[in-house]
């Protein structure tokens, strides 16, 4: 009996967690034809974050000089660095494919569906989910949040 509940709450290898039909993955990145280290790889957790933490304490900045200009009241500070960030992150990754964290880190984040950049919705979608935080958390065997898998996105190294 122990037998039969061990395997059940192990699941399945991680091998075969991408599903049907997708074949097997033997690193992170393997079903969505990226390299397995070096330039165009997945990128790891610990560096998403640390990009994450860069563009939010440039919001924060940035917030704070608004807050001191007088455009933003103390009150609404918190909320101005959240649109801040919101902004920051989906015009940057429209336009160039990174935020300013990412690109101190050299990550970048690409359409994994084949086409040539990640376009306003899929940036509006992924900023919308990584604001609520536990997308993010969650990831596949390709290290992909929540947020990457609606967009159809990964972030990758750059160099």
């Amino acid at each position: 009996m122990a037998r039969t509940f061990g395997s059940w709450l192990s699941g399945p290898p991680p091998a075969d967690a991408g599903g049907s039909g997708q074949g097997t993955n033997t690193y992170a990145g393997e079903r969505l034809g990226l390299p397995e280290q070096g330039p165009g790889s997945i990128a790891r957790f610990g560096r998403r974050v640390g990009a994450l933490m860069i563009d939010w304490l440039i919001s924060y900045g940035l917030a704070a000089l608004a807050m001191t200009l007088g455009w933003v009241s103390l009150g609404a500070l918190s909320t101005a660095v959240l649109v801040i960030w919101f902004v920051l992150g989906v015009a940057s990754v429209r336009l160039f494919g990174f935020t300013p964290g990412q690109l101190a880190l050299g990550l970048m984040v690409v359409p994994v569906d084949g086409t040539d950049h990640v376009g306003v919705g899929r940036a509006l979608v992924r900023g919308v989910l990584t604001a609520l935080v536990i997308p993010a958390l969650f990831t596949d065997t390709d290290h992909r949040g929540i947020h990457d898998l609606a967009s159809k996105t990964a972030v990758v190294l750059r160099r």
